[in-house]
Formats: C-alpha cells, sequence, structure tokens
C-alpha cells in the first residue's frame, strides 16, 4: 500500500477545493483569463527560483518532451481554455456537473489505453461518487439547468482534456520526474496564458491593466495561493499521485474537491449548508473509499 500515494491524493483534492474559494474572490477583480494569467507566471517564477536555488533538482531532457509536450497541452492549455470558455458560456452547476465526469473519462480511457481495468465494483464505487457530485450541484441550480449547447460542447472538451491529462501524466511518469512534468506544465501555462492574456488586453486597448490589476491588495492573496498553492503544490501531487496509483483511483479524489469547497464556503464565506451538501457528501466519500479501499490487494500467502 503507497500510503503517500493516497495522502498525496486527500492533499491535492483540498487544495484544489480551496481554490474555487480564492477563484471566486480573485475574478471580482480581473477576468478569467488575466486570472490564469497571473496563476501560472507566479507559478513559473517560484518554480524557477526553487530550480535555480538548487533547491529541488529540476533538468528537462530534449528526450523527455516527446511524453511533457502532451501532458501540457491536456493541462492545463486545453482544460483552462475549454473550461474557461465553456464556463462563461454556461451556469456553475453545470459546469461542476460536467466536471464530475472526468473520472469516468479517465477510466474508459485508462481501460483502453494504458490496460488499466477496473474491477467491476470499483465501476460502481466511481459512478457513486460522480453521482454525489451531481447531486449536490442539481440541487444547488437554482434556476434550472439549461446546457447551452456551446458551452456544453466547450466543458464536454474540457473534461476530455482533464482525462487526457490523467493518461498522458500517467505514461509520463515512467520515463520523467513528477517535479520535472509539474515545472514543464507551470512554464507553458506561464507562457501561454499571459500571451493570451496580454493580445487580449491589447484589443481592448487595455493593456496598462495587466499591472493594475495587481495593485488591488485583495487580488494578491489569491494569486498567490492559485499560482503557489494550486498550481505548484497541487499540479505536483496530482503528478506524484499518478506516478504511483491507477489513473482511475488517482483521479476520484478530485471529487473530494466539492466536499472542501462546500465547507470552505460555509465557514469562510457564510454560505449555507444544505441537508443535500451532506447527502452528496456521504455519497462522494463512499464512493471514494470504496474505489481506492478495491485498490489495495492483500500480499498472497506464502506456502
Amino acid at each position: 500500500m503507497n500510503k503517500r500515494a493516497y495522502l498525496a491524493g486527500i492533499l491535492f483534492s483540498s487544495i484544489f477545493g480551496f481554490s474555487f474559494m480564492f477563484s471566486k474572490i480573485a475574478m471580482s477583480y480581473v477576468t478569467p483569463v488575466g486570472l490564469i494569467a497571473y496563476r501560472f507566471l507566479v507559478a513559473a517564477i517560484a518554480f524557477e527560483i526553487i530550480r535555480r536555488l538548487k533547491i529541488l533538482r529540476i533538468r528537462i531532457q530534449k528526450s523527455d518532451l516527446t511524453y511533457l509536450i502532451p501532458v501540457a497541452l491536456a493541462q492545463p492549455i486545453m482544460y483552462f481554455l475549454f473550461e474557461t470558455y465553456g464556463l462563461s458560456l454556461t451556469s456553475s452547476g453545470e459546469a461542476g456537473m460536467m466536471i464530475a465526469l472526468i473520472p469516468v473519462f479517465v477510466t474508459l480511457m485508462s481501460s483502453v489505453i494504458l490496460k488499466e481495468r477496473p474491477k467491476p465494483m470499483q465501476v460502481v464505487f466511481i459512478l457513486l461518487s460522480v453521482f454525489g457530485v451531481i447531486y449536490i450541484q442539481l440541487n444547488k441550480a437554482e434556476d434550472g439547468l439549461t446546457f447551452e449547447i456551446l458551452g456544453t460542447i466547450l466543458l464536454l472538451f474540457a473534461v476530455m482534456s482533464a482525462a487526457l491529462f490523467n493518461i498522458v501524466s500517467r505514461r509520463a511518469s515512467t520515463i520523467v520526474r513528477p517535479t520535472n512534468i509539474t515545472y514543464f506544465m507551470m512554464m507553458t501555462g506561464a507562457v501561454v496564458f499571459n500571451l493570451i492574456y496580454v493580445v487580449q488586453l491589447l484589443i481592448e486597448k487595455r493593456l496598462p491593466d495587466y499591472v493594475f490589476n495587481l495593485m488591488h491588495i485583495e487580488l494578491l492573496g489569491p494569486i498567490l495561493y492559485l499560482g503557489l498553492a494550486a498550481s505548484i503544490g497541487g499540479f505536483f501531487l496530482v503528478n506524484f499521485s499518478l506516478s504511483k496509483l491507477p489513473a482511475h483511483v488517482s483521479s476520484i479524489y478530485a471529487n473530494l474537491a466539492t466536499i472542501v469547497a462546500i465547507i470552505a464556503g460555509w465557514g469562510l464565506l457564510n454560505e449555507p449548508l444544505e441537508g443535500y451538501h451532506i447527502i452528496g457528501s456521504a455519497m462522494i466519500i463512499l464512493g471514494v473509499y470504496g474505489t481506492v479501499r478495491l485498490n489495495i490487494r492483500k500480499k498472497p500467502k506464502s506456502r
């Protein structure tokens, strides 16, 4: 039993759970694309300082790029682009329901590509966890669900991108260390999203806002959390977990982020805690526990 890998799953789901709250605060001052640009810029700068101080040994070989480029394309580039613009066309409840499908797609894709086939009961527990998230989101939707077609398609692409990331990162981890994978992801994300944001500001004739946005003191805390804790810490833990666990087991931990987000909203933002939150959370926890528990195989008895 690799306890560190299971602990990594709990930690990254907790980090990503709090990121919803910080993102909500930050988007009062900056656009979603701007927020993504800043978070990866902070992550890239911090990671480069860590590398230059030799706190972590990070060295990208030319031969590693075959594995690293697909990872970075899937996450953060494709996932964040599809999620950001999909969310702009749909409600947060609809987005939450779609994103909850990631473990299902991971399970299907890992079975075909990686030949990591879950046990039948693991499939049941994975679906239970997914339904727990969907149950919460359905009850949160006060104005009903419209499922605007373009937004839904973009979110579906985001789900597929996240699932693909789990597969290619799992494969890359057999060759490249998790720290190197995470470093390459942060650098690629910083370049791509800052370029997109600068072009957007140029078109809108608001280029000075790139600097002026950062003068909002209220924005700095969320950006630092999203850049350092969520981007560096969270994605390193994801990549570490994927290097030790089957993709369908590692990915199921992401659904715990919904519970952390509920607790954070209730405790820190004074959001109501309803009965459906508790029921859905129980479904998520049972689904995650069952999936993980069935992955722990007993050692055969010696004869």
